[in-house]
């Protein structure tokens, strides 16, 4: 096989213009070497291409057959390096996203709006699941970032951190009276407890922090939907760990009041998550650039 693929595309020239000369021109050659170049692809392929005559170059039998699979094959390359100017200039692409439908909701969605205006050909791929689950979605290779409750403890992950959330108690008007003062933490484990499910990375956070506390939370109901977590607490069914960021709705309608406690539970974080171990594609680098940190 002929290594060289740029005696395939003046040869395809010189097909196309039936003319050494015209073929030089456009090719910003001389004629020189657009003739031993032919030369060469003639002799590699031990076939004569072109019937030289004083009318002009003609191709020979063999000629118009390697011009019809030449011609054809060279389309298809051009067409691919198109694509690949698409893809480069995100004209065109995939962004593949794991995230939960809480971030997706009040974290990530302006993002998402913000990003698929300017880049409307980057098919958008989003896909939803507890932390470990957006986690697992990484390192099988279905998700190219993911932006999921941190902290994560994975020294396979390149983590970003990208939005400073507090956990929180909230109640309804049954145990508003309790939202007046700071209660201790005695007190809040004795009050039926609304929390995520467990091996969660939010519930799992909570549990550490009550642990170093010497408490072990209990709670009456434990739900994997954070929209029932703050409904359950409206219902007046118990008093609801949620984040606040994530509440203010329900805080500033006044729907839920925020239990005080004797100490806040520290921040954590939102972050965006991928491996080291894989580049990210430029339509990955733009989106993980056009957030911006906000702590």
């Amino acid at each position: 096989m002929v290594g060289n693929l740029d005696l395939y595309r003046i040869f395809n020239i010189v097909s196309k213009n039936k003319s050494f000369s015209k073929a030089a021109k456009e090719l910003y050659m001389t004629q020189s070497a657009v003739s031993q170049a032919i030369m060469r692809l003639e002799k590699d392929l031990e076939v004569q291409l072109f019937h030289r005559t004083p009318r002009g170059t003609v191709l020979t039998n063999e000629g118009k057959v390697l011009h019809e699979h030449v011609n054809s094959a060279l389309g298809i390359l051009d067409v691919a390096e198109e694509q690949m100017q698409q893809y480069k200039g995100l004209r065109k692409g995939e962004l593949r996203i794991a995230v939960s439908d809480t971030i997706s909701r009040y974290f990530l969605l302006p993002y998402l709006e913000e990003f698929h205006a300017r880049f409307p050909g980057i098919k958008l791929k989003i896909m939803n699941g507890t932390t470990p689950e957006l986690l697992e979605f990484i390192k099988s290779g279905e998700a190219d970032v993911a932006v999921c409750n941190l902290p994560i403890n994975d020294e396979q992950f390149r983590v970003i951190p990208c939005m400073e959330i507090h956990d929180i108690f909230v109640c309804g008007e049954k145990y508003k009276r309790i939202s007046k003062e700071p209660i201790s933490f005695n007190h809040l484990m004795k009050l039926p407890l609304i929390a995520f499910e467990k091996d969660t990375i939010s519930r799992g956070y909570i549990d550490r922090f009550f642990k170093e506390k010497g408490f072990s939370i209990s709670p009456v109901f434990e739900l994997g939907s954070y929209e029932l977590i703050k409904d359950f607490a409206k219902g007046n069914l118990g008093i609801s760990c949620v984040v606040r960021e994530f509440s203010r709705d329900y805080l500033e309608q006044g729907v839920v009041h925020e239990v005080l406690l004797e100490e806040n539970i520290p921040s954590r974080h939102i972050g965006i998550v991928n491996l080291k171990s894989v580049p990210l594609s430029r339509a990955a680098e733009k989106f993980v650039s056009s957030i911006k940190v906000k702590y």
